[in-house]
């Protein structure tokens, strides 16, 4: 059965026609369901994009300082290109960094258990409490130090 909701016969059409009727101030024609949901859910795929980029980069930091012998610049671009995103994302959205902060520790047990996947290493050789603090993530000083040095 088809739906009669432009939103679930063509979404972008629905955006575009969503933005004329927002910029046209024609309100009492909008479809407030729908956008109000659109915008619930845009917050949440800058949640989960920021924790998703905080694993990756925290897999590849664990990877870098227990497996010295594998490190490659492929490592080091994607611990760049991660602290890029992150910090990106929290530049346009400051309102995030609270919860950053909150999920720092459940995005190093998460990467923990990927980087060991990963390494083939035991989880237990890596530290149970992350030896990276929330901010280093978000430290370009941090990162430069961390992937300059031959041993960290």
């Amino acid at each position: 059965m088809k739906s009669n909701h432009l939103y679930d016969r063509d979404y972008c059409l629905w955006l575009e026609t969503t933005a004329k009727l927002l910029r046209d101030r024609k309100l009492d024609l909008l479809d407030f369901e729908h956008l109000i949901e659109e915008i619930e859910d845009m917050g949440k795929d800058k949640r989960r994009e920021l924790k998703n980029r905080l694993i990756v980069l925290l897999i590849h930091l664990l990877k870098y300082q227990y497996q010295p012998e594998r490190r490659s610049s492929s490592w080091v671009s994607t611990i760049w290109e991660q602290h890029y995103q992150i910090e990106s994302l929290l530049e346009d959205s400051p309102s995030l960094k609270p919860y950053y902060l909150e999920i720092f520790s459940d995005c190093y047990s998460k990467a923990v258990r990927a980087a060991s996947t990963e390494t083939k290493l035991s989880v237990k050789a890596f530290p149970s409490e992350s030896p990276f603090f929330p901010e280093n993530a978000i430290d370009p000083d941090f990162i430069f130090a961390l992937v300059n040095q031959e041993e960290v």
